[in-house]
C-alpha cells in the first residue's frame, strides 16, 4: 500500500525527522490559504499522485486532451504563483514516466515551505529480498532519475545492509554521512534522521521509504524534502492507522473490487484473461501463455477455498477489461474441489453471457467430476488436460498474441 507525500511527511514530523511544515489542499482557495500561513514567502505548489518523476510530468485537460503546464512540481515565490500552479494542477491529469500515457487524476495538493538549498542527495530504504535485509541507499546525485544514476555510474551509489536483529549501528550511519561528503553540523544531521527513518520504517513495515531530494541546506542541516513511503500489504492488520490512510482513487478500481471479495488481481496488458488458484501457479500459468506466443491480460489467484460465488465474481472482473479476448482458467484441485469450480465456471459462463473462448484446465480432487459437468453442460467451453495444452489452445483461439 501506498500513501501520498503529505501522509509521508506526517509521519516522518511525528517520528521527528527534519521535514519543512506544509500543508494539505485540495481547493485552490486553500491554496492561498496555505501560502499565507506559511509566511508568503517561496513555496513549492506538489501534485498529490502515487508515482514518482511529478517535477518532470506533464498536467493535461482531462476533457480536451491539451496540455496544461509542464511540471507537476512547481516553485512558487508570489501569491499569484500559487493561484496560477493551483489552478493548473488541480483537475488535471499528470503523466510521468511511471503513470503511463493515461496518467492521474490529480486531486490533491501539498503546498510546502520553501528552504535554501546547498546541495540535493537521494535517501531510500527498501527490503533486498535476496539478502533478506533492509538495504539502504543513498547517493550525491539527487533530485534526479535514480535509474539513471544506477545504470551510468552505479559507484555513485552507496549501499548499507542492515542486520534487522540489531539495527541501524551508529558507526554505520556515520560511514554514510561520509561517503555523502557530510561534514559538521550535517553529519549529526544526517545521522539523526537516518535514525528516526529505519527506525519508523521496521516500526511501520514499510516497504520501501525514497527521499529524492533529500538536502544539506546552506545552514547545513538536512531537510527530507521529499518522502515516497509504501507498507507491506500482509502487515497492514497491525497498523489500522496507516490503513486509513489509504486513497482508494489512486489504485485500479478492478483491483479494490477484487480485494474486495477475496481475490488477488492485477491487470497486464495482454489479452488472455487468467483464473488460477494459487500465485506460483498463476505466475507458471502467465509464463507458459507468453512460451506459447501469448500475452496474459491478469494476474488473478482466487485462493486455495474459492466458491462458486467467488468465481463467478472473477470472471466478471476479468471481462471488465475491453482488452480479454479469451480466457484460461487453470485449478490445481488440493482443497479446492474442481467439481465445484466447473459449477462456478458454469454460472459465471451464463451470467455473464460469455462468448469469448474459454479452455479449461481441471487437475486434482475431484478432477473427472469437475472435466464431466463442464462437458455436460452444453457451453461452448474447451477442456485441456495439461497446462501446456491449455496455453497453446487459448493462444491459437485468440489469434495469436496481444493485438
Amino acid at each position: 500500500m501506498n500513501i501520498h507525500e503529505y501522509q509521508g511527511k506526517q509521519l516522518f514530523r511525528d517520528a521527528g525527522l527534519t521535514v519543512q511544515d506544509g500543508v494539505h489542499c485540495t481547493t485552490v482557495e486553500q491554496a492561498l490559504a496555505a501560502y499565507d500561513a506559511l509566511g508568503g514567502n517561496v513555496v513549492a505548489v506538489k501534485s498529490q499522485i502515487h508515482a514518482g518523476g511529478r517535477g518532470k510530468g506533464s498536467l493535461y485537460n482531462p476533457e480536451s486532451g491539451d496540455l496544461v503546464m509542464e511540471g507537476g512540481v512547481k516553485i512558487a515565490f508570489s501569491r499569484e504563483d500559487v493561484e496560477n500552479y493551483a489552478q493548473n494542477i488541480l483537475g488535471n491529469i499528470l503523466v510521468t514516466k511511471q503513470t503511463g500515457a493515461d496518467g492521474k487524476m490529480v486531486s490533491n495538493l501539498y503546498v510546502e515551505g520553501g528552504c535554501k538549498i546547498a546541495h540535493e542527495y537521494y535517501l531510500a530504504i527498501l527490503v533486498d529480498r535476496e539478502e533478506k535485509m533492509p538495504l539502504i541507499m543513498a547517493s550525491c546525485e539527487g533530485g534526479v532519475d535514480i535509474e539513471e544514476v544506477a545504470e551510468e555510474t552505479p559507484e555513485a551509489i552507496f549501499k548499507v545492509h542492515v542486520d534487522p536483529s540489531v539495527g541501524l549501528l551508529p558507526e554505520q550511519a556515520e560511514g554514510l554521512a561520509d561517503s555523502l561528503g557530510l561534514t559538521g553540523t550535517a553529519i549529526d544531521s544526517f545521522v539523526q534522521n537516518i535514525s528516526g527513518l529505519f527506525d519508523l520504517f521496521v516500526s511501520k513495515d514499510c516497504a520501501m521509504v525514497e527521499i529524492n531530494p533529500m538536502v544539506r541546506t546552506e545552514d547545513n542541516q538536512i531537510v527530507l524534502l521529499d518522502a515516497k513511503v509504501g507498507f507491506d500489504d500482509n502487515a497492514l492488520f497491525r497498523h489500522p492507522d496507516i490503513v486509513e490512510l489509504r486513497d482508494l482513487s489512486e489504485e485500479e478500481p478492478t483491483e479494490v473490487r477484487a480485494k474486495a471479495a477475496g481475490l488477488s488481481y492485477v491487470k497486464l496488458d495482454g489479452n488472455i484473461g487468467c483464473l488460477v488458484n494459487g500465485a506460483g501457479l498463476a505466475m507458471a500459468t502467465m509464463d507458459v501463455i507468453k512460451l506459447y506466443g501469448g500475452e496474459p491480460a491478469n494476474f488473478l489467484d482466487v485462493g486455495g477455498g474459492a466458491n462458486e460465488e467467488q468465481v463467478t465474481t472473477a470472471f466478471g472482473i476479468i471481462m471488465e477489461d475491453p482488452n480479454v479476448k479469451g480466457i484460461l482458467v487453470n485449478i490445481f484441485g488440493g482443497i479446492m474441489r474442481c467439481d465445484i469450480i466447473a459449477r462456478g465456471v458454469i454460472a459465471a459462463t451464463q451470467a455473464l453471457a460469455l462468448e469469448d473462448p474459454l479452455v479449461v484446465r481441471l487437475v486434482g480432487t475431484n478432477f473427472e467430476e469437475g472435466r464431466r459437468i463442464l462437458a455436460e453442460s452444453g457451453l461452448n467451453i474447451h477442456t485441456a488436460e495439461t497446462l501446456g495444452e491449455g496455453a497453446q489452445m487459448i493462444v491459437e483461439l485468440v489469434g495469436g498474441g496481444s493485438q
